[in-house]
């Protein structure tokens, strides 16, 4: 995703590229996500749901192994585990139905800030600009991640407009949980590839 465009991009945008993972841990995927302009994020809440997602991927065995974990619990263990993610799935579509679901959009985020591609003709938010960032970190939980961020930079190439988004000081436990998150996440695509 990076290299195609990144001859294209603005000084500011290959800055803020650089300044938002340059030397850290990174992860690309294709999420339900948006940004807010002038939203507000309660950094407590979005710790709440990291730390909880944690918890619930650590009892499931979620990390790299997925189904294969599944086949070293007991039997009842197993059969809750499928009820839990029918009724999860259910409550998701449910969610979706009853409210405008977030559009997947690819998108790199570290514990510094998100890039993210913006629904095609939108309006370039300008640089400064604060606001919240609302994600669904996982694709089994019906819930939204806000974090408060800041646009570092904006650049359109064609109909594609990225805008780079940086987290100002947040908050120990939040920058932690969020680096334990995007660890795991960084471990499920590398045993994803292994397994192609």
């Amino acid at each position: 995703m990076m290299a195609a465009a990144d001859a294209h991009w603005s000084a500011d945008a290959r800055a803020a590229e650089e300044a938002l993972f340059g030397d850290t841990l990174a992860c690309e995927a294709v999420l339900p996500a948006g940004f807010v302009p002038g939203g507000a994020a309660n950094a407590s809440r979005a710790e709440a749901l990291l730390l909880g997602l944690a918890r619930v991927e650590d009892l499931r065995g979620g990390d790299d192994a997925g189904e294969d974990k599944r086949g070293e619990l007991p039997l009842l263990a197993q059969r809750l585990d499928a009820k839990l993610d029918l009724v999860l799935a259910l409550l998701a579509r449910l969610v979706r139905q009853s409210g405008r679901p977030l559009p997947p959009v690819p998108l790199r985020w570290s514990v510094r800030g998100l890039r993210l591609r913006l629904p095609e003709r939108a309006e370039p938010p300008a640089a400064g600009t604060a606001g919240a960032v609302c994600l669904q970190p996982a694709d089994w939980l019906p819930d939204e991640l806000e974090l408060p961020v800041v646009v570092a930079a904006c650049d359109r190439t064609g109909d594609a407009v990225q805008v780079w988004l940086r987290f100002p000081d947040l908050p120990e436990g939040l920058e932690e949980a969020m680096g334990r998150h995007l660890f795991r996440m960084h471990r499920r695509q590398v045993a994803g590839a292994r397994r192609r």
